[in-house]
């Protein structure tokens, strides 16, 4: 058997069992198994600030290190995102959100045994491949699976699965390093993965046969499909034609490293054990890399963040405020639990209390717009929901800690971002031409991930700087001021052509 043949078995996807496929709502069976993974990617970056302190404690290392736990995490994702998304086209979608189920799994076992700082570090970026693998075929499995009658509720079940796990996490987190410790924080990921596995084996309908896939090589164009295949598979046998441009490898480096080199400067400057020139040193390389990323990307064939799209009336501040919002929204998530158990509350109740923010995220995002006047444009949406965080945060920055009030500023930062975040998002897709859609949402991803990943450094800065209280205030009184900038930069989106 030759290399070929060999790589064409094992990416082969299987159909499934005819009793599952011949069923009429067996498409919700299909939902189900992505929102596995959708509960189980927001459930571990939700969880991770309750293990901050514990896993300190456990391999003596300050909080500018134990952070990059974390960060490593979003690194990762951040940079696999597109690349996966392309070469899911090329062996499958089934195939690769089943190894993502397995490398998640598998990562998040070495997570749990790690015995060094810099191991566990390494498992969150094995982890954080996995979660790629999940993510950039989330969407596009239920687009293939759903009728179009569906795809709405389909769509929403998907978030609401997202916002429970982002919900969850913070209590999960709190109870579990309370009572058993910070390893089950990772190994509670296990069981949840062999189950995704074995359900996406035989619940999710297989984007390519035999025949389709294959290794890295030309396109291809659509054929008539053969009387003799399956009618769940919904795109047929294909035959060859010329390449399409390779995938922006340069810009993935790129990107990657002024990323990583703006967050080791912000890492040491919080306490990181480096050289004090180091931060300048950074500093710098992150411009030198973002600007030659800039050129890489204008003169790319198919690059990863296309200029002339992100300076299309509406994207550019789109995606500026996507960053802002999960900015906003992670960094309390970090700060809360530094707050709560320097006053002295137990790391589970810090956890259910931290439950709040999240959990009103969530709620607003799906149900929340309901309750707004019918004719508030996104815009308007946008806009007021980021009043209420600016006004949550705010009132938290001035409130006791701890006390009962704190879950009023938590509740309404919680769904005033839950407002401005799909809002925003729908503002931006819709000004991104239909043709460059894929790339726009992409880009909208990566914002996420980024604001994440700042939302993070910046408040393990404001800690460092100036101690757990005072520090912890002051970074939520200039969050809140980062929210009025959301809503001065929030546009209306241009017409799509």
């Amino acid at each position: 058997m030759n290399a070929t043949a060999l790589a064409v078995r094992l990416f082969t996807e299987r159909p499934r069992p005819r009793g599952i496929a011949g069923w009429r709502h067996a498409h919700w069976l299909a939902v189900g198994t992505v929102c596995l993974g959708a509960f189980l990617g927001q459930l571990d970056a939700s969880v991770i600030a309750l293990v901050f302190p514990a896993l300190g404690r456990h391999f003596d290392a300050g909080f500018a290190a134990v952070e990059w736990v974390a960060l490593a995490y979003l690194l990762v994702l951040v940079a696999l995102l597109a690349p996966i998304g392309w070469l899911s086209d090329l062996v499958g979608r089934k195939t690769m959100y089943i190894g993502g189920f397995a490398v998640f799994g598998l990562s998040s076992l070495g997570a749990g045994f790690a015995g060094a700082l810099w191991i566990l570090v390494g498992c969150r970026a094995v982890q954080a491949v996995g979660a790629a693998m999940m993510q950039a075929n989330s969407v596009a499995l239920v687009a293939r699976g759903v009728p179009e009658h569906a795809m709405r509720r389909a769509l929403g079940i998907q978030a609401a699965a997202q916002g429970l796990g982002l919900a969850l996490g913070p209590s999960l987190g709190g109870l579990l390093v309370e009572h058993a410790s910070w390893q089950w924080v990772f190994w509670v990921n296990v069981p949840i993965a062999v189950f995704g596995i074995v359900a996406g084996w035989y619940l999710l309908p297989r984007t390519r046969t035999g025949q389709q896939a294959a290794v890295p090589g030309p396109r291809t164009r659509t054929a008539p499909r053969e009387p003799h295949e399956p009618d769940e598979l919904r795109e047929p046998r294909r035959l060859r034609e010329p390449r399409e441009p390779r995938f922006d490898l340069p810009g993935m480096l790129l990107l990657t490293g002024a990323t990583t080199a703006l967050l080791l400067a912000l890492s040491t400057a919080s306490g990181l054990p480096l050289p004090g020139w180091a931060v300048a040193v950074l500093l710098v390389a992150a411009v030198g890399l973002t600007l030659a990323l800039v050129r890489q990307e204008r003169r790319a064939a198919r690059p990863i963040l296309a200029p002339g799209l992100v300076n299309t009336p509406g994207v550019r501040s789109g995606l500026a405020v996507a960053l802002i919002g999960y900015l906003l929204l992670f960094c309390p998530l970090v700060l809360t639990p530094v707050l709560l158990t320097g006053a002295g509350v137990s790391t589970a109740a810090a956890g259910l209390v931290v439950t709040l923010l999240p959990a009103a995220f969530a709620v607003a995002a799906t149900v929340g717009g309901g309750l707004l006047p019918r004719g508030w444009s996104d815009v308007t949406r946008c806009r007021f929901g980021a009043g209420l965080a600016a006004a949550g945060l705010l009132l938290f920055a001035v409130l006791p800690v701890p006390g009962p009030a704190v879950a009023v500023p938590l509740l309404t930062a919680g769904y005033g971002l839950g407002l401005l975040l799909p809002a925003n998002n729908a503002l931006v897709m819709r000004a991104v031409p239909a043709a460059s859609s894929a790339v726009g949402g992409g880009m909208v991803n990566m914002a996420r991930s980024l604001g994440t990943a700042l939302g993070m450094a910046l408040s393990v800065l404001g800690v460092h700087l100036a101690g757990a209280a005072s520090g912890g205030r002051t970074v939520l009184a200039a969050l809140a001021v980062v929210a009025v900038a959301a809503v001065v930069l929030t546009r209306p989106a241009a017409v799509r052509r």
